[in-house]
């Protein structure tokens, strides 16, 4: 899907950000360059077209091209590129995959690049972690999911519940006084299913144990299971998550909750123009996530830009560095809900002054990166989402969970 002028021009009219570009500086840099992307969803291509029409206003110079490939291609066709000698000049980067990117001579080195560009110093050293192999950087952030929560505020003015819960004891006995079988109503839709590996792991950190240090193993059995245990009986013991919570994925949860059939539900900010598209303003609201008893814990993902061909290297580097651009990142943010990865960014008044946006601003002052060790993707897919499921629907313990977590950790990390 191509972007063109007209397509441009409509969105310029329909985003009420963009009466902002005309403070735009422009520049004088020029030459065609393209962008390969993975952005799926309709609310995606509006915050694409939203940068790149302001990229155009501020770059007349430059013609700028669009193309989407499905995630589960994209890799493959990523691959043939450099192969073929024919790569993009940018392309979406996402952390797991800029290893592999360097490795077969995908993406070019802009640590340079960086060092002499003047909004560098808005990202914290964090954000460039996910990016950077063998101390070099390739890759620039261009926004963050963040982790938080949904509640219907108006079930829980019905309680006479005073606000979100802030701790876990407070998660578990408000999920308790929200369910309702009888009215079809549940506490906390649970992502037992595809995906559901990260609460897992979130809790077992929550609760005190870590995953792994120093490249080794090292989980604590005791404080695992007590999180495991905590986080299966509240469909097990508890019974405040729908009946179905063992295979229910992103679709299930999300659906759950815009038909009122949950109170509560845990993602990132990536859902939002979602579930405030499917629900009234009175009926939800966001918040941080509840804090364990030994560790608060919600993910930082940060998405990034790379430069694949130096062809045109000053034209792409201006597309990369633009996502920076305050107006820019909320333009994409006001069609995704996918946050600024500057926290300058995330203090511009547009943010701090819309009431839904506050648990994310909070949770950026102390959210922590996910787990990151070789072999960590196969083993949340391949062992800690069966082996959880194995204790919602009967067939493990707790107890028998965490072995089996931690044998195949010691596999995984060998």
């Amino acid at each position: 899907m191509l972007v063109d002028r007209r397509t441009l021009l409509r969105t310029a009219a329909a985003v009420p950000v963009l009466a902002l570009a005309p403070r735009l500086a422009q520049a004088a840099a020029e030459g065609r360059i393209n962008y390969w992307h993975h952005l799926t969803s309709e609310s995606e291509f509006k915050g694409l077209e939203a940068v790149m029409a302001l990229f155009r206003q501020r770059y007349p110079g430059i013609s700028l091209t669009q193309e989407n490939i499905p995630n589960p291609e994209y890799m493959s066709k990523i691959t043939a590129a450099v192969v073929s000698g024919s790569k993009p000049d940018t392309a979406m980067v996402i952390a797991e995959r800029v290893n592999d990117m360097v490795g077969m001579g995908g993406l070019i080195d802009i640590t340079d690049r960086i060092k002499g560009w003047d909004k560098a110093a808005a990202f914290p050293e964090d954000r460039w972690s996910g990016a950077s192999v063998g101390g070099k950087v390739y890759g620039v952030p261009a926004f963050t999911f963040v982790d938080w929560m949904y509640y219907r505020k108006d079930w829980f003015d019905e309680a006479g519940i005073s606000g979100p819960p802030k701790t876990m004891a407070e998660f578990q006995d408000a999920a308790i006084k929200l369910t309702d079988p009888a009215k079809g109503r549940y506490g906390f839709g649970l992502r037992g299913g595809a995906g559901g590996y990260q609460y897992v792991v979130d809790m077992i950190e929550s609760f005190g144990s870590p995953i792994v240090v120093d490249g080794k193993p090292a989980m604590d059995k005791p404080k695992a299971v007590e999180a495991v245990t905590f986080l299966s009986e509240l469909f097990t013991r508890h019974k405040v998550c729908p009946p179905s919570a063992p295979n229910d994925s992103y679709r299930q949860i999300m659906e759950a909750f815009k038909t009122g059939q949950t109170a509560m539900v845990w993602h990132h900010t990536g859902s939002l123009a979602e579930i405030s598209g499917a629900m009234k303003p009175d009926q939800f609201m966001t918040a941080v996530r509840p804090a364990g008893p030994a560790a608060h814990i919600a993910r930082l993902t940060y998405l990034f830009n790379g430069l694949m061909s130096d062809a045109n290297a000053d034209a792409a580097w201006a597309w990369l560095a633009f996502w920076a651009e305050p107006d820019a990142a909320i333009a994409f943010l006001e069609q995704t809900g996918y946050f600024p990865a500057s926290p300058e960014t995330a203090s511009d008044s547009r943010i701090t002054g819309n009431a839904l946006y506050g648990a994310a601003v909070e949770t950026t002052k102390f959210g922590r990166l996910p787990p990151k060790f070789i072999g960590s993707a196969g083993w949340s897919d391949n062992v800690v989402l069966p082996e959880f499921q194995k204790v919602l629907v009967g067939r493990s313990t707790p107890e028998g969970c965490v072995d089996a977590l931690m044998a195949g950790l010691e596999a995984a990390l060998q």
